[in-house]
């Protein structure tokens, strides 16, 4: 915990850096910050560091999310389009930033999960800028977030359990994930999309699918019928990076965006996709606006 109280904010300034050099525009244009990380949890915490770090105007206002999982990278652009929206000139800047130093322990033969956490799961840090009515002379938005919703896959509170302890997060995947996942998915596109008229078309949209696992990807994938070329970002930042819970979508919009001529179609239309504990479904339609 005491490592990861500077080693969160550190790895999250790195990302941040990035993303404010790319964006164009002061630091301290920043109106608003919002972090999630389920690295530790402190007080003050990782956002208040990391405003420092970045030499943030003492008026931004923050937002921590802490303990989200797999879906938090979504659900921290779901609050920053909020806030973005709702807020006239807003500037938000969304940070998340993971170390499995959190996670990690010696195999325990009758948790063969623990030995999953180890395999799969990765270090890493993503950050993006986030704003309403951009300004056509100094920002190039990259994606536009039409539409935002979260739901909860019926009796599924078992998938995906979390709990921090004295030995760090102690996290359970169960087994029956991918199957809840692959069975339910379809109703959950449809109810978060129908109401665009976006609903059974899904080859015809891009995808942004956190990558929580083989098996995730594959049962989205079976559940939607998509083709298999429609989730090579997911797969290829998977296998690159593994699944760094909150940034690793961040992580697959990137790719997305270096490859943008072989995976969004004419319409630009597509869907960012996270899962994460509840088993909680995050859904947003995204333009690409480039």
């Amino acid at each position: 915990m005491d490592i990861a109280a500077t080693a969160v904010p550190d790895l999250a300034a790195a990302a941040a850096g990035k993303a404010i050099a790319e964006w164009g525009r002061p630091a301290a244009d920043i109106t608003h910050l919002v972090v999630s990380t389920y690295s530790g949890a402190h007080m003050p915490g990782v956002d208040l560091r990391l405003a420092s770090l970045l030499g943030l105007d003492p008026s931004v206002r923050r937002t921590m999310l802490y303990l989200n999982g797999c879906s938090s990278g979504s659900a921290a652009l779901r609050v920053a389009k909020d806030i973005a929206e709702n807020n006239r000139g807003a500037r938000v800047l969304v940070a998340c930033a993971e170390l499995t130093l959190i996670l990690f322990r010696a195999p325990d033969e009758a948790h063969v999960d623990t030995i999953i956490m180890q395999a799969l799961f990765g270090d890493g840090a993503a950050a993006v800028i986030v704003g309403a009515e951009p300004d056509a002379s100094a920002e190039r938005p990259i994606f536009e977030m039409v539409a935002a919703s979260q739901s909860v896959i019926p009796e599924s509170t078992h998938g995906a359990v979390g709990r921090l302890r004295e030995d760090g997060l102690v996290f359970n995947p169960s087994f029956e994930m991918p199957a809840l996942i692959r069975e339910n998915i379809e109703q959950c596109m449809a109810d978060a999309v129908g109401p665009l008229g976006l609903s059974g078309g899904w080859n015809d949209l891009f995808w942004a699918v956190h990558p929580g696992g083989r098996a995730i990807l594959d049962s989205v994938e079976a559940g939607l019928r998509l083709e298999p070329k429609k989730l090579t970002a997911s797969r290829h930042v998977l296998s690159e990076y593994g699944n760094m819970s909150g940034p690793t979508v961040i992580f697959v919009l990137d790719e997305i965006r270096r490859r943008r001529e072989h995976v969004v179609g004419r319409h630009g239309l597509g869907v960012l996709l996270g899962l994460g504990p509840g088993v909680s479904v995050e859904t947003m339609v995204l333009r690409a606006t480039w």
